[in-house]
This record gives C-alpha cells, structure tokens and sequence, in this order.
C-alpha cells in the first residue's frame, strides 16, 4: 500500500491457500446467504426501549430462518457480538436462538471486541466453516444500549495504570479520544459538523426512497409510558435517529460534550442505540446443495492495534491491511461502510487513505443511523450487500474503531 500512516502495523501475510478470490467461485467460498437486522431505534426513548436484548436477537434469528427456509436444525454454531451486558450475554443469547426456533444441538457463544463485536462474530463463524470446524453458522451483534449500556462499570488494575501509560490511555473516555484524534490531525469543528450533517442528508434520502426495506426485520414490540404503565403494542420498522433537517448551521449550535473548548458534540458523534443484526454463513456448496440464495461472500479481515489515546484512527490501520490481503487496491472498493463513532475519527480515515467520499457510507454512518455497540458490525454487513446490488457493484469494507485502541476491517464481494 501506499499510504503513509505514522505507526507501523505489522501482521503475518496470507498464503494464497487462505485468501478467497475476488472474481472466483469456488465451491469452498463462505458465502453469505442473509443478512438482516432491526431498524435501529433511540436509547431510552425510543421503539425498543422497553425491550431487552435477547428479544431483539431472537427477532433477527427467527427472520434468519422465515426469510431463507433453512433447517434451522442445520446451523451448527451461533456466534453474537455485545458489550455491555452481564456475562457477556452468555445466556440471553442461547435463550434467543432456542426461542427463535433453533435446536438445542445448536451451540451458541458471544464475544466481546467492544465496537466490532458484530463483525468479530462474523470472521470467526467465517473462519471456523473455513477451517472445517462447522458448515453452517451465523455472526451476529445485539445491543440494548438502554438496558446494559449505562448500568456498565468496569474495574482494572491501578497497578497496571502506574506502571503503563498505554494501560492508563485505556481508560480515557470515548469522547475524550475523539478530542484527541481532532486535535492531533487539525480537524476542525466545521468539518466535522459538515460531515455530520452529510451523513443524516444520505440517511434520510436512502429512509425516503425505500433502500433499507430489504435489510430491516420489522419487529413488533410492548412499549410502556414514562411511568413503566400502559402498555400497547409498535411495529419499529425504520431506523429513529435520523434527522432529515440537520444542517451545519443547525449543529453549529450545539455545545462541546467532553471539554469546553473540544469540537466533539452530540451532533457529530455517533447516536446511542438499540438494535439487532443477524449474518448466515456457509460455504458455496453449501448453500447449492440446499438451493439457498447467495447474496455474496466472506473475502478475509483484519484486526490491528493503535495507541489507545487516539483509537478512533484505527480504520486507517485496518482497511489497508484487510484490502491488501484481498489482493486489491483501495480505489478497488467500491463501497466502504465504516462507523462513524465520531466524526473527527470516520473523516480522519477517509482522508488519510485517500478515500472517494461518496463511497464511503452512501447510505449514511452510525452519526445519523446509531450505533448499538456490539451490532454494529453485523448492521454494516446487513446494510452493505442490499446497496452493492443496488449500484450494480461487487466489492464492499465493512470496518470500525475499537476501544481501547484497535481496528478492524473485513473484505465482502457481492453476487
């Protein structure tokens, strides 16, 4: 690659027995037959915030097996992406898949790499029908932001802390790090707004023509009064945060949210969210033999570290890894779906990489659509493929900042 980036990223190259071919069917390809997720609703007040996680997991699994007709009984494995919630989601996540209709043989496990839980759910049933360990799985994320994500706290060595400054850097708040990445690569506030508002105009016109019908589950849900009483029943079927009116001069009047001097504000972050997403997986022969549709396929991923005082930055790490080891170039892409957590860091990215704007995010980012922690990276799969076949294009990158210091990105091609 060509980019010139100031920390040095050092990852094990592929051999071509591991790299899927970009233009190649082969019968050992994992190719992705559905991928579905909620609408994206506001935290604690919106659709889903009478509604725990395991509901909104169950609704996008049992869409899973309406939408494609598979024997659930076949799926093997069941990985899901979460943050916030007590241990690990353990267990609401086995109770969602039996609910949603899957067999007791079906085994179910979460994981938890902060912001790309979803898509790290993803690779690893991707590289477990890889390597033979099963033939069908499904990656997927869920956050109830409203019910796990402000109750959360986390306990860490003070030893640690003493005696590491890249261990103390963890604890910065999100935001503070957004503060950081602005200051450090001179990105003002205007630009900043100025991204954010594009990113709510993209959402609402994609919300207006129709384009995210395909990948939305509507689910119906029990939502109470301010006073926890009278209940009655909604349909959530278009994501909430979106907010058509946005403007530069609108979020302009926003306050700073972490320093009284920062650029980082509610309007140019990333919303808080509730919401599900759901990826079946399995190998091209696979699906043939059981004549389900193939939508597109697994290419590779990458995952890589950053200084955890400027985390958002870790894209610009991680896409250029995931591109090269597809055998690409970066103006190969044609879409790329990277998470907006905050502005400061998504324009850092497309800037530093020298990315085409308008493939980035076509159908807006998580500024305007929201951003629940641990769906996020399975959301993007969901919202990549429908706009690849929309545009008639083939190769898509999903990818994110992590917490305390990461990046990930992952290769997708569409069929």
């Amino acid at each position: 690659m060509s980019v010139s980036l100031p920390y040095p990223i050092r990852l094990p190259s592929l051999t071509n027995e591991q790299v899927t071919k970009i233009g190649v069917k082969s019968p050992e390809d994992v190719v992705v037959v559905s991928a579905v997720r909620t609408a994206l609703a506001r935290g604690r007040k919106g659709g889903f915030k009478d509604t725990l996680g395991d509901e909104l997991l169950a609704g996008v699994l049992k869409a899973t097996i309406t939408r494609t007709g598979i024997d659930p009984s076949l799926v093997q494995d069941i990985t899901v992406g979460n943050v916030a919630a007590k241990g690990g989601f353990a267990t609401p996540a086995r109770m969602a898949s039996l609910y949603a209709g899957f067999p007791e043989t079906t085994s179910v496990n979460t994981v938890n790499r902060q912001c790309s839980s979803g898509l790290q759910a993803c690779v690893q049933v991707a590289s477990a029908i890889q390597t033979g360990l099963i033939d069908i799985g499904i990656g997927a994320g869920v956050e109830s932001m409203t019910s796990d994500y402000f109750s959360r706290s986390v306990t860490v060595s003070e030893k640690l802390c003493k005696e590491s400054q890249a261990a103390e850097d963890c604890k910065i708040p999100m935001g503070l790090t957004s503060e950081a990445v602005a200051k450090e690569y001179g990105l003002t506030r205007e630009e900043q707004d100025a991204f954010s508002a594009e990113s709510h105009k993209r959402a609402a016109a994609a919300q207006a023509a129709g384009y995210f019908k395909d990948e939305i589950v509507p689910l119906t849900v029990t939502v109470l009064d301010k006073n926890g009483e009278n209940p009655k029943q909604v349909v959530v079927d278009q994501d909430e945060g979106i907010r058509a009116n946005s403007s530069v001069e609108s979020l302009a009047k926003l306050k700073p949210a972490f320093t009284p001097t920062g650029s980082t504000t509610a309007g140019n972050a990333s919303q808080i969210s509730d919401g599900a997403a759901a990826v079946l997986l399995m190998k091209r022969k696979t699906a043939q033999k059981l004549n389900l549709p193939i939508i597109g396929k697994y290419v590779t991923a990458a995952s890589v570290g950053v200084p955890p005082r400027v985390m958002g930055i870790g894209p610009a790490y991680a896409i250029p890894v995931a591109v090269e080891r597809a055998g690409l170039k970066l103006e190969d892409v044609d879409i790329y779906e990277i998470n907006e957590a905050f502005a400061s860091q998504a324009l850092y990215t497309v800037r530093v990489l020298g990315l085409d704007k308008a493939k980035v995010n076509p159908k807006g980012g998580a500024i305007a659509i929201g951003h629940p922690l641990g769906c996020t990276g399975a959301r993007q799969v969901a919202t990549l493929f429908p706009e690849l076949h929309r545009q008639g294009k083939k190769i898509g990158v999903t990818s994110m900042c992590i917490g305390s210091g990461m990046g990930m990105a992952a290769v997708w091609a569409a069929e």
